[in-house]
Protein backbone atom coordinates (compact mmCIF):
# COMPACT_ATOMS: atom_id res chain seq x y z
CA UNK A 1 0.00 0.00 0.00
CA UNK A 2 1.44 3.46 -1.41
CA UNK A 3 1.45 6.43 1.24
CA UNK A 4 -0.90 8.89 0.55
CA UNK A 5 1.86 11.39 -1.42
CA UNK A 6 -0.60 14.67 -0.63
CA UNK A 7 -0.03 14.14 3.24
CA UNK A 8 3.00 16.46 5.09
CA UNK A 9 5.46 13.75 6.78
CA UNK A 10 5.98 13.78 10.19
CA UNK A 11 9.34 12.18 10.92
CA UNK A 12 9.92 11.37 14.84
CA UNK A 13 13.71 10.49 15.60
CA UNK A 14 14.25 7.67 19.07
CA UNK A 15 17.60 7.18 20.11
CA UNK A 16 17.67 3.54 22.31
CA UNK A 17 19.96 2.52 24.35
CA UNK A 18 19.16 -0.43 26.65
CA UNK A 19 15.15 0.43 26.66
CA UNK A 20 13.86 -2.90 26.30
CA UNK A 21 11.08 -2.13 29.59
CA UNK A 22 10.20 1.45 27.78
CA UNK A 23 9.37 0.25 24.92
CA UNK A 24 6.21 -1.90 25.31
CA UNK A 25 4.78 1.62 26.46
CA UNK A 26 6.61 3.75 24.07
CA UNK A 27 6.26 2.70 21.16
CA UNK A 28 1.97 2.14 21.24
CA UNK A 29 1.92 5.82 22.37
CA UNK A 30 3.84 7.31 19.16
CA UNK A 31 1.67 5.42 17.02
CA UNK A 32 -1.34 6.18 18.45
CA UNK A 33 -0.07 9.99 17.49
CA UNK A 34 -1.37 9.10 13.79
CA UNK A 35 -4.52 9.51 15.20
CA UNK A 36 -4.53 13.05 16.33
CA UNK A 37 -2.77 14.20 13.01
CA UNK A 38 -5.57 13.64 10.73
CA UNK A 39 -3.07 15.51 7.99
CA UNK A 40 0.14 13.87 8.29
CA UNK A 41 1.93 10.83 7.40
CA UNK A 42 3.14 9.62 10.69
CA UNK A 43 7.43 8.04 10.32
CA UNK A 44 9.14 6.77 13.40
CA UNK A 45 12.61 6.23 13.30
CA UNK A 46 14.27 4.37 15.78
CA UNK A 47 17.85 4.52 15.96
CA UNK A 48 18.89 1.36 18.00
CA UNK A 49 22.53 2.77 19.43
CA UNK A 50 24.00 -0.40 20.43
CA UNK A 51 22.19 -1.66 23.13
CA UNK A 52 22.91 -4.82 25.03
CA UNK A 53 19.61 -6.08 25.68
CA UNK A 54 16.35 -6.81 23.97
CA UNK A 55 15.41 -3.56 22.48
CA UNK A 56 16.57 -4.20 18.97
CA UNK A 57 14.75 -7.63 18.87
CA UNK A 58 11.47 -5.66 20.03
CA UNK A 59 11.99 -2.89 17.34
CA UNK A 60 12.14 -5.02 14.65
CA UNK A 61 8.70 -6.55 16.12
CA UNK A 62 6.98 -3.57 16.09
CA UNK A 63 8.49 -2.62 12.71
CA UNK A 64 7.25 -6.32 10.65
CA UNK A 65 3.73 -5.33 12.70
CA UNK A 66 3.85 -1.50 11.33
CA UNK A 67 6.34 -1.68 8.16
CA UNK A 68 4.60 1.60 6.67
CA UNK A 69 5.24 3.57 9.95
CA UNK A 70 8.55 2.06 12.09
CA UNK A 71 11.44 2.35 10.81
CA UNK A 72 14.27 0.51 12.72
CA UNK A 73 18.09 2.41 12.15
CA UNK A 74 20.80 0.15 13.43
CA UNK A 75 23.82 0.99 14.26
CA UNK A 76 27.43 -0.63 14.51
CA UNK A 77 28.03 -0.18 17.76
CA UNK A 78 27.53 2.57 20.64
CA UNK A 79 28.56 6.04 19.06
CA UNK A 80 26.61 8.09 21.83
CA UNK A 81 22.90 9.57 21.86
CA UNK A 82 23.93 12.90 19.92
CA UNK A 83 25.64 10.32 17.27
CA UNK A 84 22.33 8.42 17.13
CA UNK A 85 20.57 11.52 17.01
CA UNK A 86 21.82 12.32 13.82
CA UNK A 87 22.12 8.49 12.26
CA UNK A 88 18.10 9.35 12.61
CA UNK A 89 18.08 12.88 10.57
CA UNK A 90 19.87 11.14 7.91
CA UNK A 91 17.16 8.70 7.59
CA UNK A 92 14.26 10.51 7.93
CA UNK A 93 12.32 11.68 5.34
CA UNK A 94 9.56 13.76 7.04
CA UNK A 95 8.45 17.20 5.75
CA UNK A 96 9.71 17.96 9.51
CA UNK A 97 11.54 16.19 12.20
CA UNK A 98 10.69 15.68 15.74
CA UNK A 99 12.83 14.01 18.39
CA UNK A 100 11.82 12.57 21.86
CA UNK A 101 13.53 9.99 24.62
CA UNK A 102 12.52 6.52 24.55
CA UNK A 103 11.85 6.71 27.99
CA UNK A 104 8.35 8.47 27.79
CA UNK A 105 9.56 11.18 30.27
CA UNK A 106 8.76 13.82 27.52
CA UNK A 107 4.95 14.02 26.70
CA UNK A 108 4.47 12.90 22.80
CA UNK A 109 1.16 14.61 22.93
CA UNK A 110 2.87 18.22 22.83
CA UNK A 111 4.03 17.58 19.36
CA UNK A 112 0.70 18.24 18.03
CA UNK A 113 1.12 21.59 19.93
CA UNK A 114 5.13 22.21 18.02
CA UNK A 115 3.66 21.04 14.15
CA UNK A 116 0.93 23.97 14.67
CA UNK A 117 3.72 26.37 15.22
CA UNK A 118 5.65 24.66 12.33
CA UNK A 119 2.73 24.76 10.17
CA UNK A 120 2.78 28.98 10.75
CA UNK A 121 6.01 29.13 9.73
CA UNK A 122 8.25 28.67 12.58
CA UNK A 123 11.28 26.29 11.64
CA UNK A 124 12.36 25.62 15.21
CA UNK A 125 10.51 24.75 18.00
CA UNK A 126 11.93 23.33 21.33
CA UNK A 127 9.93 22.22 24.43
CA UNK A 128 11.84 23.10 27.67
CA UNK A 129 11.46 21.66 30.63
CA UNK A 130 9.90 24.36 33.63
CA UNK A 131 10.87 21.78 35.98
CA UNK A 132 11.36 18.25 36.06
CA UNK A 133 10.68 15.16 38.21
CA UNK A 134 14.57 13.55 38.83
CA UNK A 135 16.17 13.05 41.72
CA UNK A 136 17.59 16.23 43.16
CA UNK A 137 21.11 15.13 42.20
CA UNK A 138 20.28 15.45 38.34
CA UNK A 139 18.36 18.45 38.85
CA UNK A 140 21.54 20.38 40.49
CA UNK A 141 23.76 19.30 37.86
CA UNK A 142 20.65 20.47 35.12
CA UNK A 143 20.69 23.81 36.47
CA UNK A 144 24.27 23.84 37.11
CA UNK A 145 24.93 23.39 33.81
CA UNK A 146 22.44 25.66 32.19
CA UNK A 147 23.42 28.75 34.36
CA UNK A 148 27.23 28.01 32.78
CA UNK A 149 25.95 27.64 29.30
CA UNK A 150 23.86 30.68 29.34
CA UNK A 151 26.55 32.71 30.87
CA UNK A 152 30.07 31.76 29.15
CA UNK A 153 28.33 30.16 25.53
CA UNK A 154 24.98 30.98 24.18
CA UNK A 155 23.63 33.43 26.36
CA UNK A 156 20.15 33.51 24.99
CA UNK A 157 19.68 29.66 25.50
CA UNK A 158 16.09 28.60 27.16
CA UNK A 159 16.82 28.60 30.92
CA UNK A 160 15.27 25.02 31.52
CA UNK A 161 17.31 23.21 28.71
CA UNK A 162 15.51 21.10 25.81
CA UNK A 163 16.32 17.82 24.26
CA UNK A 164 12.40 17.25 23.05
CA UNK A 165 11.76 19.13 19.90
CA UNK A 166 10.40 19.87 16.67
CA UNK A 167 12.69 21.27 13.52
CA UNK A 168 12.05 21.82 9.68
CA UNK A 169 13.54 19.47 7.57
CA UNK A 170 16.26 22.42 6.24
CA UNK A 171 17.22 23.05 9.87
CA UNK A 172 17.91 19.14 10.27
CA UNK A 173 19.65 19.65 6.48
CA UNK A 174 21.36 22.23 8.01
CA UNK A 175 22.90 19.99 11.13
CA UNK A 176 24.00 17.04 9.04
CA UNK A 177 25.99 19.25 6.44
CA UNK A 178 27.87 20.59 9.17
CA UNK A 179 28.62 16.94 10.53
CA UNK A 180 30.53 18.16 13.86
CA UNK A 181 31.39 15.59 16.18
CA UNK A 182 31.84 15.51 19.85
CA UNK A 183 29.06 18.28 20.26
CA UNK A 184 25.70 18.79 21.64
CA UNK A 185 23.27 18.65 19.12
CA UNK A 186 20.68 20.85 20.56
CA UNK A 187 23.31 23.84 21.26
CA UNK A 188 24.24 23.00 17.60
CA UNK A 189 20.22 23.36 16.47
CA UNK A 190 19.81 26.73 18.49
CA UNK A 191 22.91 28.22 17.62
CA UNK A 192 21.81 28.06 13.88
CA UNK A 193 19.27 30.71 14.96
CA UNK A 194 15.95 30.52 13.03
CA UNK A 195 13.80 32.84 15.85
CA UNK A 196 12.75 29.35 17.85
CA UNK A 197 9.17 28.58 19.73
CA UNK A 198 9.71 27.85 23.47
CA UNK A 199 6.67 25.60 24.80
CA UNK A 200 7.09 25.13 28.44
CA UNK A 201 6.50 21.94 30.00
CA UNK A 202 7.65 19.77 33.02
CA UNK A 203 9.44 16.63 32.51
CA UNK A 204 7.85 13.75 33.83
CA UNK A 205 9.88 10.60 36.31
CA UNK A 206 11.17 7.82 34.62
CA UNK A 207 8.80 4.91 35.49
CA UNK A 208 10.53 1.87 34.13
CA UNK A 209 14.16 1.04 33.13
CA UNK A 210 17.52 2.74 34.62
CA UNK A 211 18.84 6.03 32.69
CA UNK A 212 22.10 5.60 31.38
CA UNK A 213 22.50 8.74 31.20
CA UNK A 214 25.73 8.26 34.08
CA UNK A 215 27.73 10.79 35.46
CA UNK A 216 30.61 10.39 32.89
CA UNK A 217 28.63 11.07 30.27
CA UNK A 218 27.33 14.33 31.50
CA UNK A 219 30.75 15.64 32.13
CA UNK A 220 31.51 14.64 28.45
CA UNK A 221 28.57 17.01 27.73
CA UNK A 222 29.74 19.26 29.42
CA UNK A 223 33.19 19.63 27.90
CA UNK A 224 32.19 19.33 24.76
CA UNK A 225 29.44 22.05 25.08
CA UNK A 226 31.86 24.60 26.41
CA UNK A 227 35.03 23.79 24.19
CA UNK A 228 32.51 23.86 20.68
CA UNK A 229 30.65 26.74 21.57
CA UNK A 230 32.61 28.86 23.96
CA UNK A 231 35.92 30.35 24.02
CA UNK A 232 35.81 31.01 27.58
CA UNK A 233 38.50 28.00 29.25
CA UNK A 234 40.88 29.55 27.42
CA UNK A 235 40.77 32.66 28.20
CA UNK A 236 40.50 31.87 31.96
CA UNK A 237 43.66 30.32 31.19
CA UNK A 238 45.23 33.24 29.61
CA UNK A 239 44.07 35.15 32.51
CA UNK A 240 45.42 32.80 34.96
CA UNK A 241 48.69 32.57 33.15
CA UNK A 242 48.98 36.32 32.95
CA UNK A 243 48.56 36.78 36.91
CA UNK A 244 50.76 33.99 37.92
CA UNK A 245 53.65 35.74 35.64
CA UNK A 246 53.18 38.41 37.32
CA UNK A 247 52.96 37.13 40.85
CA UNK A 248 56.15 35.24 39.94
CA UNK A 249 57.61 38.28 38.83
CA UNK A 250 56.55 40.17 41.63
CA UNK A 251 57.54 37.47 44.08
CA UNK A 252 61.34 36.91 42.07
CA UNK A 253 61.83 40.68 42.80
CA UNK A 254 61.22 40.01 45.89
CA UNK A 255 63.40 37.59 46.81
CA UNK A 256 66.51 39.30 45.01
CA UNK A 257 66.29 42.73 47.15
CA UNK A 258 66.05 40.41 50.49
CA UNK A 259 68.86 38.38 49.04
CA UNK A 260 70.88 41.72 48.14
CA UNK A 261 69.73 42.87 51.91
CA UNK A 262 71.09 39.55 53.56
CA UNK A 263 67.75 38.92 54.99
CA UNK A 264 66.97 35.09 53.53
CA UNK A 265 66.56 32.99 55.55
CA UNK A 266 66.89 28.97 55.06
CA UNK A 267 63.32 28.58 56.24
CA UNK A 268 62.25 30.33 52.78
CA UNK A 269 62.47 26.77 51.62
CA UNK A 270 58.17 26.56 52.49
CA UNK A 271 57.30 29.54 50.71
CA UNK A 272 59.39 28.01 47.85
CA UNK A 273 58.46 24.89 47.64
CA UNK A 274 54.33 26.14 47.53
CA UNK A 275 54.99 28.53 44.57
CA UNK A 276 56.22 25.35 42.16
CA UNK A 277 54.10 23.04 43.35
CA UNK A 278 51.42 25.91 42.88
CA UNK A 279 52.45 26.74 39.46
CA UNK A 280 52.95 23.07 38.47
CA UNK A 281 49.66 22.83 38.84
CA UNK A 282 47.96 25.41 37.05
CA UNK A 283 50.66 24.03 34.42
CA UNK A 284 49.23 21.14 34.04
CA UNK A 285 45.50 22.39 34.34
CA UNK A 286 46.51 24.35 31.29
CA UNK A 287 48.02 22.08 29.50
CA UNK A 288 44.41 19.56 29.74
CA UNK A 289 42.36 21.67 28.96
CA UNK A 290 44.47 22.75 25.82
CA UNK A 291 45.00 18.79 25.34
CA UNK A 292 40.90 18.59 25.16
CA UNK A 293 40.64 21.27 22.18
CA UNK A 294 43.87 19.58 20.32
CA UNK A 295 42.09 16.44 20.66
CA UNK A 296 38.84 17.73 19.13
CA UNK A 297 41.00 19.45 16.21
CA UNK A 298 43.01 15.92 15.77
CA UNK A 299 39.48 13.90 16.02
CA UNK A 300 37.47 16.62 13.23
CA UNK A 301 40.92 16.40 11.18
CA UNK A 302 40.70 12.48 10.96
CA UNK A 303 37.59 12.67 8.88
CA UNK A 304 35.64 9.52 10.41
CA UNK A 305 32.42 9.24 10.34
CA UNK A 306 30.45 10.14 13.68
CA UNK A 307 28.12 6.92 12.99
CA UNK A 308 28.09 3.51 11.11
CA UNK A 309 24.79 2.30 9.94
CA UNK A 310 24.92 -1.57 9.99
CA UNK A 311 21.55 -2.42 8.70
CA UNK A 312 17.87 -0.23 8.06
CA UNK A 313 14.95 -2.40 8.84
CA UNK A 314 11.75 -0.52 7.16
CA UNK A 315 10.26 1.06 3.83
CA UNK A 316 12.92 2.31 1.68
CA UNK A 317 16.21 0.93 2.87
CA UNK A 318 18.70 3.25 2.42
CA UNK A 319 18.91 6.57 3.55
Amino acid sequence: MMPNSSLKTFSIVIPVYYNELNLPDTVPELLALQDKLPGYRLELVFVDDGSGDLSLELLRQWQRQHPQVIRVVKLSRNFGSMSALLAGMSVAQGDCVGVIAADLQDPPDLFVEMLGHWERGTKSVFAVRQDREDPLPSKLFSLSYYYLVRKFALPNYPQGGFDFFVVDRQVAQDVLKIREKNTNLMTLIFWLGYSPVLIPYIRRERKKGKSRWTLAKKVKLFVDTFVSFSFTPIRILSVAGMLVSLFSFLYGTFILFAWALGGIPVQGWTAMMLVVTFTAGLQMSMLGVLGEYLWRVLDEVRRRPPFIIDEIFGENQQP
